[in-house]
């Protein structure tokens, strides 16, 4: 019972209790290490190293001492019992670190200022809706169910490096973050959850730390990150992923690094529909299974083509640029693998990358592979017309080819007219002869020399003639529509 700023000290407390209780009110730390410490195996040890949850409760709950500061510090005890903690205010410290939970603590709506529980193992964790005015340290814990922490509150960072979460066969959420907010960094390299982690809607106001972490949810969803909203850098480094990555619309201003990562699943790898992200790197990755970048938004883009092992969602994806700088048939490629089929505008985005790089030339090479995927879409009369387009001038972007063919139209021309000279249509008022302009006035339709209409090849010979007009007109037709497409695209 409180006496002004003093305890009754309970006298059914065990020697180790005592303690704990009387170095309570200064914060002094209890360690009852003795050799045998690991606490996931912490359910044998004795009395010596058992302290009721009940007793801690109390403790917690006292005012403190007036003129000092009372904290918990308490390594490597057994809590047996049940530590209910629902609604409380503690305002002391709390440290309970290498310490073994027989029962999931209890932090429902509670108001803490700190709490430790590093190296700790605890059943699972009830926090939902908790208050923190410092830092939650999870460090290289072991639970084996859940932490659920949806719609908590923490002024401090939270720390989850090299804890393990989830054991196989346990259920599928090992933490729940959802609607959560996290006022700095979330810090969890080393991570190792068997199960799925959820942070559907939380935010983070400083970085997420993933580096090396191992997520294994083999055909379900590893990550769960649906409207994610992160202060600056999501650092994956290194980390191995199995099942399904989900960033849908999430906002990363700053960095979303997979690099040296292995991301697998067979039914959707990475899931990043509608996200806002600054940078996303894929350097080194390996993404084995369907990407989803529906509608993505991203600053920067580095992914090797062969980043991605399976078929791939590019509609309404925009980048500023992409990287590493490589020939467009290799980029190419990845676009082909799109499931949605012929695309338009992953390779229209993909040209638009090309044009800001300054490469104008794999540009055009983007656009003239969209016409023929394009052509391979259209009834097979139309791909006619497109085979043709493709052959005689690339589409409008290799007006070249046109050039080459009517070069070697005329000197094919004025080569057979040369040797065998068409008959006159009238003989006395025809101009001179001349091979080179003949077969000119044949080819292009909208020039005339007057030799055509001097000279009536006959035989095979008008037949050539007649070829080189269709052939010219062919050429006209093509090039004019190219020039239109190239045109209208500017």
């Amino acid at each position: 019972m409180p006496i002004g700023s003093l305890v009754v000290e309970p006298i059914d407390l065990t020697p180790v209790e005592r303690r704990v209780w009387r170095a309570f009110p200064t914060g002094l730390p209890i360690d009852l290490r003795d050799g045998d410490d690991d606490p996931e195996h912490g359910g044998g040890w004795g009395a010596g190293r058992t302290v009721r949850a009940s007793v801690l409760r109390k403790l917690l709950l006292r005012p403190a001492v007036d003129g000092e500061v009372a904290a918990l510090r308490v390594n490597g005890a057994r809590i047996s019992g049940r530590l209910d903690l629902r609604y409380a205010a503690v305002g002391h410290p709390v440290r309970l670190s290498g310490c073994h939970f027989d029962e999931p603590p209890e932090l429902y709506g509670a108001h803490l200022r700190q709490l430790n529980l590093s190296g700790s193992f605890l059943p699972s964790l009830v926090a939902e809706t908790l208050r923190m005015d410092g830092v939650l340290r999870l460090t290289d814990c072991r639970v084996p169910g859940q932490i659920r922490l949806g719609g908590a509150r923490l002024a401090g960072a939270f720390f989850l490096e090299r804890a393990r979460l989830g054991e196989d066969g346990a259920p599928k959420e090992v933490l729940h973050l959802n609607h959560s907010t996290v006022e700095d960094d979330v810090w969890a390299p080393g991570l190792e959850a068997r199960g799925q982690i959820r942070l559907n809607g939380a935010s983070v106001t400083g970085m997420l730390n993933l580096r090396g972490a191992v997520l294994l949810t083999p055909g379900g969803r590893a990550f769960d990150g649906e409207n994610l909203s992160v202060g600056s850098d999501v650092v994956a480094t290194g980390a191995r992923i199995e099942g399904e990555v989900s960033v849908r619309g999430a906002t990363i201003p700053g960095l979303l690094v997979l690099t040296s990562a292995r991301l697998s699943d067979a039914s959707c790898a990475l899931r990043a529909t509608s996200a806002v992200i600054g940078e996303v790197w894929l350097r080194e990755a390996r993404v084995d299974g369907p990407v989803n970048l529906l509608r993505g938004r991203f600053g920067l883009l580095h992914a090797a083509p062969g980043a991605f092992g399976g078929t791939v969602w590019l509609d309404g994806l925009t980048y500023g640029l992409l990287t590493p700088r490589l020939p467009a048939k290799a980029r190419i490629a990845m676009l082909e693998r799109d499931e949605e089929g012929y695309v338009p505008h992953a390779y229209e985005q993909l040209a638009a990358a090309y044009r800001q790089a300054g490469d104008d030339r794999a540009a055009r090479n983007v656009l003239l592979a969209k016409q023929r995927r394009h052509r391979s879409t259209r009834p097979r009369y139309a791909r006619m017309w497109g085979y043709l387009q493709d052959v005689t001038v690339g589409y409008g972007f290799r007006p070249m080819w046109a050039a080459a063919w009517l070069a070697g139209l005329l000197a094919v021309g004025t080569a057979v007219f040369g040797l065998h000279a068409p008959a006159p249509l009238k003989a006395g008022e025809q101009p001179p002869f001349n091979a080179l302009f003949y077969t000119l006035d044949l080819l292009l339709p909208i020039i005339d020399f007057g030799q055509e209409k001097a000279f009536k090849p006959a035989g095979w010979h008008q037949w050539f003639a007649y070829g080189l007009v269709i052939a010219g007109w062919v050429l006209a037709t093509t090039i004019a529509a190219g020039i239109t497409r190239t045109l209208s695209r500017q």
